[in-house]
C-alpha cells in the first residue's frame, strides 16, 4: 500500500506517520509526503520514501501538482494534515482514496468567527466577540467582557496560538492592538482557566466510530509565548472524559444540524475548562492533532482506524469505541526526541532510581 501525507514536515504529520509504522496492519506501508517545505527538518528525518515540494494551495498550480504526484507515486489512500488542504479537498475530486470531511462543515470549522456564530446559540462556547480592524485601530474600543479576557485571530487555519494574548488590563489591550494593528479582524473571548482538553472524533457516514482524549498539561517553552500557549506540548495526558466527549460530539452534531450533513472524517476539538468546571469549545481542527501518536504507542491507533474507514469494504471494528487508559499515564516530550508514552508515570525521590 502507497499512503500520501499531506503537510509532511509539519509536526502533526509527522506523527501520523510514526503512528503508521506502529501499525500492525500498514507499518510496511510506503509513505509519500507532499510539503511547502518551510520546515526543512522533517525533509531529513527520514519517516518518508520521498517528500515532495508543492505549492501553497491558494496557489493556482498547487491541484495540477498535487495531482500529478498522486499518480505518479500510484498513491492509494491520502491524510490531509493542513487545515486549508482539507478544506480544498472537500470540495474537489481525488485519484485516491480520502475520508473527506464534509464541504459545509468544514468551512465553518476552519473559521473561529463562523464556527462561533452558528454555535452561538448552544451553551458549548465561551462568550465572544467579533473585534473589526476600526476597533483594534481605535483607542477608545474595549470589548464587553470582564478582565481577563483573550484576544486571538480568527483567520482561517490559523493555528498555535497565533495572535493571541490574555488581557488583564488597559495596557495589555493597547500592547495588543500595536502588535496587531494591521489585522483585518480578531476575536475577543471569555478567558476559560480550567483543564486544556483535545477530543479526537472519526466518523464515518454520520457514524461515529473512534473516540480519543487527551489533555495538555504543559507547553514547551510557553513563557516565551505572550498566550502561554506555544503549539505543541511537552506534557500531556491521555484521558476519559465523558463530559468532554459530549460536548464535542453535541458541537458536531449541531452543526451538521445546521448544514445539512452527515459528519464523515477525522475532526480534533479542542475544548477548555470554564470556571464553573464546563468544557467549552474553543476551536475545531479538521485534523489529528500532535499526540495522534500518543494513542497509537498506547495501543489506540487512530490514523490506522482512519485507514482502515477508506475501504470500501471494511467490515467495521472489533475493537472498543474509546479505549480505557491508566489514571496515571503521561505524554513526554523533548525538542530532540520523538514523544514518549508512559503508562505509570512516577519521578523518584531524591536519592532513589528510575
Amino acid at each position: 500500500m502507497r499512503i500520501l501525507i499531506s503537510g509532511a514536515c509539519g509536526v502533526t504529520s509527522r506523527a501520523i506517520a510514526r503512528s503508521i509504522k506502529v501499525s500492525e496492519k500498514y507499518r510496511e506501508a510506503t509513505i509519500i509526503g507532499t510539503d511547502i517545505c518551510e520546515n526543512t527538518y522533517g525533509l531529513y528525518e527520514g519517516l518518508y520514501e520521498r517528500i515532495w515540494r508543492v505549492p501553497h494551495v491558494r496557489d493556482a498550480k498547487y491541484s495540477d501538482t498535487f495531482i500529478k504526484i498522486l499518480e505518479e507515486e500510484k498513491i492509494d489512500r491520502v491524510i490531509l494534515i493542513p487545515e486549508l488542504e482539507v478544506l480544498y479537498w472537500s470540495n474537489n475530486e481525488l485519484p485516491a482514496k480520502l475520508l473527506k470531511t464534509p464541504p459545509k462543515f468544514s468551512e465553518i470549522a476552519i473559521s473561529k468567527e463562523k464556527l462561533y456564530k452558528v454555535l452561538g446559540e448552544t451553551n458549548l462556547i465561551p462568550m465572544s466577540q467579533i473585534v473589526t480592524a476600526e476597533e483594534i485601530k481605535s483607542d477608545r474600543y474595549l470589548p464587553n467582557l470582564d478582565y481577563p479576557f483573550w484576544m486571538r485571530s480568527v483567520s482561517e487555519g490559523s493555528t498555535s496560538g497565533k495572535g493571541s494574548m490574555l488581557i488583564e488590563n488597559p495596557d495589555y489591550l493597547k500592547a495588543w492592538k500595536t502588535i496587531n494593528q494591521e489585522a483585518d479582524k480578531a476575536m475577543a473571548a471569555e478567558y476559560l482557566p480550567g483543564r486544556n482538553i483535545a477530543v479526537h472524533l472519526l466518523y464515518k457516514q454520520g457514524v461515529l466510530h473512534k473516540v480519543g482524549c487527551y489533555e495538555r498539561l504543559e507547553y514547551f517553552k510557553k513563557d516565551v509565548s505572550l498566550s502561554g500557549i506555544t503549539g505543541n506540548i511537552c506534557k500531556g495526558k491521555l484521558i476519559n472524559d465523558e463530559t468532554a466527549v459530549e460536548v464535542a460530539k453535541k458541537a458536531i452534531e449541531e452543526i451538521c444540524r445546521h448544514t445539512g450533513e452527515a459528519m464523515n472524517g477525522l475532526v480534533a476539538v479542542d475544548l477548555k475548562g470554564s470556571k464553573d468546571n464546563r468544557p467549552l469549545v474553543t476551536e475545531i481542527n479538521l485534523r489529528h492533532v500532535a499526540a495522534t501518536s500518543s494513542f497509537a504507542l498506547g495501543g489506540f491507533n487512530l490514523t490506522e482506524y482512519q485507514l482502515d474507514l477508506m475501504d470500501p469494504d471494511f467490515q467495521g471494528f472489533e475493537s472498543e469505541k474509546e479505549k480505557r487508559w491508566p489514571a496515571n499515564n503521561q505524554i513526554l516530550r523533548d525538542i530532540d526526541g520523538n514523544p514518549i508514552w508512559v503508562d505509570d508515570y512516577t519521578i523518584p525521590d531524591i536519592g532513589h532510581s528510575l
